[in-house]
């Protein structure tokens, strides 16, 4: 699987059968043109929406893929996708509703979409056995660097992968990714992630960070 970041909490998956998943669609320009990236411009085939914020569920681009906007589990071609509902303030959604995180199972991987989680009161059994996290730690509308150490210290995925924080296309007040890569070891960054089952396996630790470019 190859795994690119398209900036903010948007991700390209391509799977070995050549399916390609777009995580949380941004739309450009949005919020008064907080929300810098250029369009994405992919012809995916499965696009996941975490929640109905511009920032994460622009679909207009995107006729003929097939959108996943709710909890539940789904299957489509060699995806399986799981649904969980969460919240993206510390409120129960009180102050900025739901929010869905994913979970991605394709080439033998389990990959978390962990969206605008905004709580730790999450049911950790349900996120065991994740390979790869796509993971918030820019803190204000989000979960923060330090709660994202802790929560990833409880499921221990192989790699993590942060997203939505603060970058020179991204005009929202929130940190960048520095504050949450202090203190930590085995970073690498890179362009885009290209990674198997067997990649998995030969790692000898949890707590592996890749940092993605942003592609848009």
């Amino acid at each position: 699987m190859r795994i690119s970041w398209m900036g903010h909490a948007s991700f390209l998956l391509e799977t070995q059968k050549g399916t390609k998943i777009i995580t949380d669609p941004y739309e450009p320009g949005s919020y008064s043109g907080a929300v810098g990236y250029s369009p994405i411009g992919v012809e995916a085939d499965i696009v996941t929406v975490s929640h109905q914020h511009a920032d994460h569920n622009y679909i207009k681009e995107f006729s003929t893929a097939e959108i996943i906007d709710k909890a539940g589990n789904f299957t489509v071609g060699d995806v399986q996708i799981q649904g969980l509902l969460s919240y993206h303030d510390q409120q129960k959604g009180k102050e900025r509703g739901e929010i869905i995180i994913f979970i991605i199972s394709a080439d033998g991987l389990r990959i978390a979409h962990f969206s605008d989680l905004g709580t730790m009161d999450i049911d950790l059994d349900k996120l065991k056995n994740i390979d790869i996290a796509l993971i918030p730690v820019g803190g204000t509308f989000t979960i923060d660097a330090k709660e994202a150490t802790k929560l990833l210290s409880q499921i221990n995925p192989k790699i993590t992968i942060p997203m939505h924080f603060k970058t020179p296309k991204l005009g929202f007040d929130l940190l960048g990714v520095d504050t949450f890569l202090s203190g930590k070891a085995n970073i690498e960054k890179k362009d885009s992630l290209q990674i198997t089952r067997q990649d998995i396996d030969s790692l000898q630790q949890e707590g592996n960070v890749v940092v993605l470019d942003y592609q848009r």
